[in-house]
């Protein structure tokens, strides 16, 4: 019997995941080339950057897993952007701002992508980086096709409503502000002033020169070894033209980044955070991202025994959502960069601090109420962080997998195309990360300078009886790990192989606030698919969540790629969605 749209990848050498059948491609060659897990991963990553603008440029973040086999230890790559020391809420305020603008230079951090990708490719990878971004050199000079994502809607269609994931931003949504606005961006990607159609191929010379620049400072180190190299490479990135050129890109449009905070940026490597669970452990980057409210979820969810339930019943959404409610609240009150902001995370992930919280849950009726709880003083009830409102774009994910045993995800985003124009030498935009603080100097995640902003941006990596097999991941903002969760209960309590966990109708919860600016949310609403049976749905509602149902494929966008060592295979697997609603050709290759 077929359960899938798409087959499940199988193969035993190699496995990539990931947002694009470019990108796909550009791992696998790195793989067919001799590379491994890391080097097809950091190529993909940057074909992505390309292919999907819409979604992430080199411009963007890029946090990180890494299981490295030979280390024997998983690494999280602390890949998000930093604020510039000029970024401080006064200097916003006296701007006549209560909010950091959602596009624009005003909004831009340091590029943290480039430091993260080459860093990884280091410290874990084999090859130079002319070889991992050949792929994406090619494309920008040959030229890659559009395709239907990255096109978009006229406003026609969106006004009609059949358009799903509109808000995402592509060509049609921001041709005229191209052209009137940002010239720069007009000139890339409207040639002779209008949007061309699906397969009209784009090129982009300017970040072809970027990358020959990168090459040329690789080369000229080489004879000091591989790691001084790609060394020599990012120097040139942060400490040299290039830096200089984003720096003065930035002065000109009003912007508060320059080459100073560039020299002084760094990728972290960290220890992830983890939880067990029935056999598992799951591994996720630090309370600089939205990450460990998976595992605060995992936590209030393993007192119950979800097999008893129907998986995708009204009692098991219920209760999914419902814990979802407290795992982020406790975001929104504790959760920003560690360096800056003491976040009590041991205290947050306790056995019995989840036991305490869970007792909130009303089997029978849906909250509409924010409700942190105080891990420290252990009450079930916190209070709301100063500077919190109760109430008031994209990102792609690569995964790879090879057969000594090494798993990388890779959750990239920021750098959109419609957020900020072109860096005229560069051919890439600059991010707009920054919106995601507070102006308010008593939130967790308020603004201060050489700070980085709390990101949905959320890798994972799971071990089985010890081991690391699978590497995960989607983009969708505050949804990522409500939809990444669904799937790992798919596989850990019901037992489905991973493109069935991948296609399983999903839901997700809007309750919390949006980490993105003007940080709104929608108490109660429960976004779930059609598929989902009408008779679970009324209930729901019976229930009082605020049900709004959406098409049979609009809920999660995931890729995974998965080492089976009893069978010494791979597995591989990509979300239907992507193709299904018109955003990216997700696709797994193996080998």
């Amino acid at each position: 019997m077929i359960k899938t749209l798409i087959p499940q990848i199988t193969g035993h050498r190699a496995m990539i995941a990931t947002e694009h059948d470019l990108s796909a491609a550009a791992g696998m060659r790195i793989f067919n080339r001799g590379g491994n897990a890391i080097d097809a991963a950091v190529a993909a990553t940057f074909v992505e950057g390309i292919v999907n603008p819409h979604m992430f440029t080199i411009g963007g973040e890029t946090p990180m897993l890494v299981y490295a086999e030979k280390a024997g230890r998983v690494v999280a790559v602390n890949g998000n952007m930093q604020a510039p020391a000029r970024a401080t809420i006064a200097a916003y305020r006296e701007r006549g701002l209560d909010a950091i603008p959602d596009q624009g230079l005003l909004a831009a951090g340091v590029p943290a992508a480039f430091d993260a990708l080459v860093s990884v490719l280091s410290h874990f990878g084999t090859m130079r980086l002319a070889e991992v971004a050949e792929p994406a050199l090619e494309l920008c000079e040959a030229g890659f096709p559009l395709h239907p994502g990255l096109i978009g809607y006229d406003a026609a269609q969106v006004k009609g409503g059949p358009a799903v994931n509109s808000h995402i931003g592509p060509l049609c949504m921001n041709a005229e502000r191209f052209l009137s606005e940002w010239p720069t961006s007009a000139a890339l990607w409207l040639p002779d002033r209008k949007i061309g159609a699906a397969g009209t191929l784009i090129k982009n010379p300017a970040m072809a020169n970027f990358f020959r620049r990168l090459f040329d400072a690789e080369s000229s180190a080489s004879g000091r070894g591989r790691e001084a190299a790609l060394a020599a490479a990012r120097d040139r990135f942060y400490r040299g033209d290039i830096a200089r050129e984003i720096g003065a890109w930035s002065e000109r449009h009003d912007g508060l980044l320059r080459a100073d905070d560039l020299a002084e940026f760094a990728t972290r490597f960290e220890e992830p955070v983890s939880v067990r669970y029935r056999g598992y452990t799951v591994y996720k980057c630090g309370p600089w991202c939205q990450g460990p409210a998976f595992l605060q979820h995992l936590r209030l969810l393993e007192g119950v025994d979800l097999r008893a339930m129907a998986h995708n019943s009204a009692e098991y959404i219920h209760l999914v959502t419902e814990t979802s409610k407290l795992a982020f609240a406790d975001r929104e009150a504790y959760y920003g960069d560690p360096e800056f902001t003491k976040v009590p995370m041991k205290e947050l992930l306790a056995p019995a601090y989840a036991a305490m919280r869970r007792g909130l849950v009303d089997p029978r009726r849906a909250s509409l109420e924010l409700r942190p709880g105080d891990p420290i003083a252990m009450r079930p009830l916190g209070s709301l962080p100063p500077g919190m409102r109760p109430w008031g774009a994209g990102t792609v994910h690569v995964d790879a997998a090879d057969r000594d045993g090494n798993l990388i995800a890779i959750t990239a985003s920021g750098g959109w195309l419609q957020s900020s124009p072109v860096v005229d030498t560069l051919g890439f935009p600059l991010g707009s990360r920054m919106q995601t603080f507070y102006l308010d100097e008593r939130h967790p995640n308020a603004l201060m300078p050489r700070k980085r902003p709390r990101t949905t941006l959320t890798p994972s990596i799971a071990a089985r009886d010890g081991a690391p097999f699978i590497a995960f991941g989607t983009m969708g903002g505050d949804q990522q790990d409500q939809w990444t969760l669904q799937f790992f209960l798919n596989l850990a309590d019901f037992g489905m192989e991973i493109q069935e966990a991948i296609e399983a109708p999903k839901f997700s919860s809007r309750h919390f606030p949006s980490t993105f600016a003007p940080h709104d949310a929608a108490p109660g609403v429960l976004k779930i698919e059609e598929r989902i049976d009408s008779q679970v749905r009324a209930e729901l509602a019976s229930r009082g969540h605020r049900v709004e149902v959406g098409p049979a494929y609009s809920e999660g966008y995931l890729v995974a790629a998965a080492i089976d060592r009893e069978r010494g295979v791979l597995v591989g697997g990509a979300d239907p969605r992507g193709h299904l609603t018109g955003i990216f050709p997700a696709r797994a290759i193996g080998w």
